[in-house]
């Protein structure tokens, strides 16, 4: 487990301990099957409790493009009470001095492996790819997350406060993917984010043809496309038969698939090439299901008026190409270039464990391409990238994502422009919790492993 050295983390933990999982939800009462978007490993997470805190005079961005500058944020119970000037604390409120810093929401990386491909990589630990067959839906990463992952410790130093762990894209359909508050626990329950829909992996192009073209396939991208097919067709026949008297025996492949087409699981698509993101939109249209978002997308911008009027994101790097043919023809302006329409959701991921802890300056690094392309960016825009944006593709922008009164005080606490190169996280609240502190050795998150690792060295052990 990640365990900062504080009497708060071991409160956490005493709490999920003490927690019980969600019961599944039922279809026609207490004696009917579970419905096929039960969840039997229920979040058990549970926000630490904390005294308010009031930080003052900052520069806020809220995360929905406004910037306000000498501004106040309370945040009381785990969450935002209000953000604005002059504001009035209780009398037993942290007081936070904001003077010459800056605020945003938590930061959220909507594509990350922390856990199911952890550090240290060994092939032990290597636990995000079923690759045993092309469709591999039944499979779900939550099951493979290791929440002592040194990981999680450095990605929240770098303002990371959710994140969405997928399998990984050897597969044409991966399996499910799980968003987690990034907390210290035993348990991926108790890091799971309460309500929180589940993310369907899938994979387009050089990967699954890669991985099975000397296996039984698909073995060209034609057969990807008629094994997304096949799937979805099994999938429309077994919802048909679940909504009848005689649903016959359940289906763990095809409970995922038929979720994703009522789009109670929303899908996340691996695709670099524009042509390959156009096929799958018309996959989408076939079968009738939404995709949430496009990742990795190395030429999506050259789709961003596309993408925008069918409200699908693009979770895209700064600045990554040129690893495979498919990766070839990108542009460091492409991110900024699938900002630009209305309506547009851009996003910045990681797809990294070191990537994870520098996504303000992945950020910065868009906002220069931009502005030497004759595109000026401000901080109040470039902040949706990494929270608002981020929530909605996750569907969870109504509990995060922005500094908004009711709204979960996931909140980071800067020692300037978050996309300065000189910027650090100096504080992170999660749940009005301050999990994170760079001037506190007792708030700096360390895994039981690292802490392993370290008695050893002590005691002369290699």
């Amino acid at each position: 487990m990640i365990r900062p050295l504080s009497a708060a983390i071991a409160a956490l933990l005493l709490a999920a301990c003490a927690s019980t999982p969600d019961k599944p939800a039922t279809v026609g009462g207490s004696d009917a099957r579970p419905s096929i978007t039960a969840d039997p490993y229920g979040s058990t997470y549970q926000r630490i409790a904390a005294p308010p805190v009031l930080i003052s005079g900052a520069t806020v961005l809220t995360g929905d493009g406004r910037r306000l500058e000498n501004t106040d944020v309370l945040m009381q119970d785990g969450r935002i009470v209000d953000v604005g000037s002059g504001l009035t604390a209780p009398a037993d409120a942290t007081r936070v001095d904001g003077s010459g810093k800056w605020v945003t929401p938590g930061l959220i990386d909507v594509h990350s492996h922390l856990g199911v491909y952890p550090s240290p990589g060994t092939q032990s630990h290597s636990d995000g790819n079923e690759a045993t067959a092309p469709v591999t839906a039944h499979v779900w990463a939550e099951h493979s997350v290791w929440p002592q992952d040194p990981g999680f410790g450095t990605a929240l130093a770098g303002g990371v406060t959710t994140l969405q762990i997928l399998p990984g894209s050897a597969n044409l359909i991966g399996g499910r993917g799980v968003t987690l508050k990034n907390v210290a626990a035993t348990t991926y329950q108790a890091m799971k984010f309460p309500g929180a829909p589940w993310g369907l992996k899938m994979a387009c192009g050089e990967n699954p043809k890669r991985v099975y073209g000397q296996r039984g396939g698909p073995a060209t991208r034609m057969g990807n496309i008629a094994g997304y097919r096949a799937a979805f067709i099994d999938a429309t026949e077994y919802r048909r038969k679940q909504q009848g008297e005689n649903p016959g025996k359940r289906e763990l492949r095809n409970d995922t698939l038929a979720a994703a087409l009522d789009g109670d699981i929303r899908v996340h698509i691996h695709c670099y090439r524009a042509d390959e993101m156009a096929i799958m939109m018309d996959l989408a249209e076939e079968f009738d299901f939404p995709i949430a978002a496009f990742h990795h997308g190395v030429e999506a911008y050259k789709l961003s008026d596309e993408l925008a009027e069918r409200g699908i994101c693009g979770a895209l790097w700064a600045d990554w190409w040129g690893f495979k043919m498919e990766a070839f023809d990108g542009i460091q302006e492409n991110l900024a270039l699938v900002d630009r329409p209305e309506g547009s959701c851009a996003i910045l991921h990681s797809d990294s464990p070191e990537g994870i802890q520098r996504l303000n300056q992945e950020a910065a690094k868009v906002i220069a391409a931009a502005r030497r392309a004759g595109v000026e960016i401000a901080p109040e825009r470039a902040i949706r990238w990494l929270t608002e944006n981020a929530a909605r593709s996750l569907g969870v922008l109504e509990q995060t994502g922005t500094l908004a009164p009711g709204k979960m005080a996931d909140v980071v606490l800067w020692n300037g422009n978050p996309f300065s190169v000189y910027a650090h996280a100096e504080q992170v609240w999660i749940d009005g919790a301050r999990m994170y502190d760079r001037a506190d050795a007792r708030r700096r998150p360390v895994s039981d492993f690292i802490l392993g690792q370290g008695a050893l060295r002590q005691e002369g052990v290699e």
